[in-house]
């Protein structure tokens, strides 16, 4: 007994100690430090039960006071959005931020989402770490494959390494889209990239009432509920990370990513917050930007001589709504704005509990207003988002009838059933005063975001905006030199690139100090730009985010683009353009973008375009033409999975047995604004096909499936290969047909961001509305196999 009391002591206490000390002995240089000796059976020749041992300690190579770090980050939100800075939506945690730190009013994201983000936790550009386009649409150029090379490590791998506690909460978006399955590989999830912890999603968007969730590398579903909301979701799990690390590691540094999906689309708030808009919005798009304007102006925020860029070329203007179309379009905004409130509103949650454990004093707060500029990817304001994405044309009457007949009326806005956004128009209030949304990097309205820092114990509130160009890529660097670290050398034995971020901690107590940000390069879907010393040069690229039009992307010749040319010294919000006047100027920064360009990967210009727009079929998605699934397999990615798409025509054949009244779902695909589903209901066969909200096909069997051993089978047949062809769904029960139906239009890409295939339920939200009350809607019979295959 006392040897086995002694194996455990031993076994209980070794184990922690070494992998504390295996994950702190960290130097700046990046080698890693010795162990000492283990000790010997018998010291001095006593036994181990005589001797006294000295533990060995991890040598500590953090600051004494290194501070706890949080980044909030908010999706798709725009420059004139906080009431914190002159907008119209209620910011109170960005408020009490910034009235206790200092506030940037020229700080940069790339324009896009993921690309920032792995921007952001690298320290390096975009394209040098693989992120010049979505993981979703990565293509086979360095700058564009959407894998984070392991010669880049994320500072959360570096300050994990030097003894930080480390969580990730929210969006990620910036792993490969074919390792999210539960086979991994897992070294590009969070978890994967110096997270100890991650509770968020892995897609570029997803519901927030019925998310696609991960809890490390692990799915999870969330409630069915209709008081569940993401945010809240990972607000709480972050509060309970915080105490947990506070309770178990008092006094050991922590470090928390709060991204959220929000407000990316689809924006999904409850309706009480929508409603706190109401009427705030009547007066139409271009009278709120000249209020925010004029706002922004007396609280100081931009300078005096700033000027208000008009809407772009080609924008719809307020007058030009119907007045029959008008409700619709203030209640998107009213609900865009009641999300953003809410979102601020949940970090203020996380600031209150650093506050009550005593902790706000000596954490570092970044808050980064969005990480790129407001998204007008809903067009002309949408009940499905992914329509425009699919370039499905559809009127804006036409949704207004589908919202009114299918889904009970402008009341179910902002729910559960529908992904909706709002009109370019309100975005580009967002953009005030500049030019540019979202997907534009050559104009300030895609780039610029506000950005706040509060650490009380360091930085002391002045009431001056920094007005120093900076990147997020700078935050790294930032975080390095307030801990005196120097970027390791050597990472997990890889050999480290250097950053290409450079420090914000001299703007700390400088407020009026000249940038140290010298040059950055902006490149996002072909739309391009150089910022060097004051100047910035810039062309628009070969189409407008808020159009469907892909004209200018298909006769697109790069080299014979017009660029332009700005002071932003002189000219804050970029609206004098000086190219035919300073030609040299001009031609200095073109010069300057190609060397920029070629030393990070940006070229060819355009390769961000390659799978979307010229080659889908090179995708990154499964290679597989047949698949064999089983009950109980689940959240496969969409892009792993079969896909019910324009001209994919298919054979599903369904080994089941099933009893009296079966129900439920065999296998779904998608979620509720699109999707493919085949189950069974009070006996009947059914399938529905959802053609992005606005078309539902169901085909149900003539009569009840009799009892027993059954073979379905589900034909999807496509008239030809061409976009959104038409299509015949014909169900077939022991080789012979009881069901048949016709899909009008088909959807010819993806159907969701982060819905799934599932075998045996609907799992995220429910494909059909019929069983939508049901969901997830397990099948009561049994499935022994479903085959799947291609048969073109």
């Amino acid at each position: 007994m006392y040897l086995l009391g002694l194996m455990i002591l031993i076994l209980a206490s070794c184990n922690p100690q070494q992998e504390n000390a295996q994950k702190s002995e960290y130097p700046s240089d990046g080698s890693v430090l010795p162990f000492p000796e283990p000790p010997s059976a018998s010291v001095a020749g006593k036994t181990l039960a005589d001797s006294k041992h000295q533990w060995r300690k991890a040598e500590n190579h953090l600051p004494a006071d290194a501070p706890n770090i949080v980044i909030f980050m908010t999706d798709d939100a725009g420059f004139g959005n906080p009431s914190t800075f002159g907008g119209p939506i209620n910011t109170p945690t960005m408020t009490r931020l910034a009235e206790s730190g200092i506030s940037y009013n020229a700080f940069h994201t790339t324009a896009m989402c993921s690309p920032t983000r792995a921007s952001l936790l690298t320290g390096r550009n975009h394209h040098r770490v693989g992120a010049g386009q979505i993981a979703e649409l990565a293509s086979d150029w360095d700058g564009y494959v959407g894998l984070i090379p392991k010669s880049t490590a994320t500072f959360s791998q570096v300050l994990s390494y030097y003894g930080y506690n480390t969580a990730a909460f929210g969006k990620w978006h910036n792993t490969p889209v074919t390792d999210i399955t539960k086979l991994g590989p897992f070294d590009r999830y969070p978890t994967g990239l110096g997270f100890d912890y991650f509770y968020g999603f892995l897609a570029g968007e997803t519901s927030q009432y019925e998310p696609a969730l991960f809890e490390n590398n692990n799915p999870v579903q969330a409630p069915h509920d209709p008081k569940y909301h993401l945010t809240e979701d990972m607000t709480e799990k972050a509060i309970e990370w915080l105490r947990t690390t506070n309770t178990i590691n008092p006094g050991k540094p922590f470090f928390i990513y709060f991204t959220p999906g929000a407000v990316h689309g689809p924006h999904h708030i409850f309706k009480e917050w929508a409603d706190k808009y109401d009427g705030k919005f009547d007066e139409g798009w271009e009278a709120l930007r000249s209020m925010t304007f004029e706002k922004q102006k007396e609280m100081g925020w931009i300078p005096e001589d700033a000027v208000l860029n008009p809407l772009a070329k080609g924008m719809q203007k307020w007058d030009d709504i119907p007045q029959s179309q008008r409700e619709f379009q203030i209640r998107l905004m009213e609900i865009y704005a009641g999300f953003l409130e809410h979102t601020d509103v949940q970090y203020g949650k996380i600031v209150d509990e650093l506050e009550q454990q005593g902790l706000l004093e000596n954490t570092l707060i970044i808050y980064i207003n969005s990480d790129n500029g407001p998204s007008a990817e809903g067009m002309n304001g949408t009940i499905s988002e992914l329509l425009a994405q699919n370039a499905m044309p559809s009127t804006v009457d036409e949704q207004i009838e589908v919202l009114n007949k299918v889904y009970g009326g402008i009341e179910v806005l902002g729910g559960p059933k529908l992904e909706n956004m709002y009109h370019h128009g309100w975005t580009y209030t967002g953009s005030t005063p500049f030019q540019g949304t979202k997907l534009v990097a050559a104009h300030l309205g895609g780039t610029r975001t506000p950005m706040v820092i509060s650490w009380p114990k360091k930085i002391r509130h002045d009431g001056k905006v920094r007005s120093q160009f900076h990147h997020v890529n700078d935050i790294a660097a930032t975080i390095y030199e307030i801990l005196d670290i120097d970027p390791p050398a050597v990472v997990d034995g890889f050999e480290q690139q250097p950053l290409d971020g450079v420090s914000m901690t001299y703007t700390f107590d400088q407020p009026e100090a000249k940038s140290n940000k010298k040059t950055q390069y902006f490149e996002i879907l072909g739309s391009r730009g150089i910022y060097h010393e004051d100047w910035f040069a810039g062309t628009f690229g070969p189409r407008a985010p808020w159009s469907t039009d892909i004209e200018g992307v298909i006769n697109w010749e790069p080299e014979n683009e017009v660029w332009e040319l700005y002071n932003l010294e002189e000219d804050y919000s970029q609206s004098k353009d000086l190219a035919t006047q300073n030609p040299e100027k001009l031609a200095e920064l073109k010069s300057l973008f190609d060397k920029e360009a070629t030393d990070n990967l940006v070229y060819p210009i355009g390769a961000s375009m390659y799978t979307v727009f010229f080659h889908p079929e090179e995708l990154p998605s499964s290679t597989l033409t047949e698949w064999s699934f089983y009950e109980g397999q689940d959240r496969i990615p969409e892009a792993m999975a079969p896909k019910f798409a324009s001209g994919r025509s298919s054979l599903a054949l369904i080994d089941a047995e099933i009893g009296e009244n079966a129900e439920g779902v065999l296998f779904a695909l998608g979620g509720i604004s699109s999707g493919f589903t085949v189950y069974m209901d009070k006996g009947f066969l059914k399938a529905e096909y959802n053609a992005m909200t606005m078309n539902r096909y169901k085909i149900t069997s003539q009569s009840a499936l009799p009892v027993g051993k059954v073979n379905i089978e589900v034909e999807t047949r496509y008239d030809s290969k061409e976009r959104m062809a038409p299509a015949t769904i014909t169900l077939r029960l022991n080789g012979e047909q009881v069901g048949q139906g016709r899909i009008d239009r088909s959807v010819p890409a993806a159907h969701t961001a982060s819905e799934t295939f599932d075998v045996g339920v609907d799992l995220g939200s429910p494909v059909s509305l019929d069983y939508y009350d049901r969901a997830p809607f397990r099948f009561n019979g049994k499935i022994n196999k479903i085959d799947i295959k291609y048969l073109n």
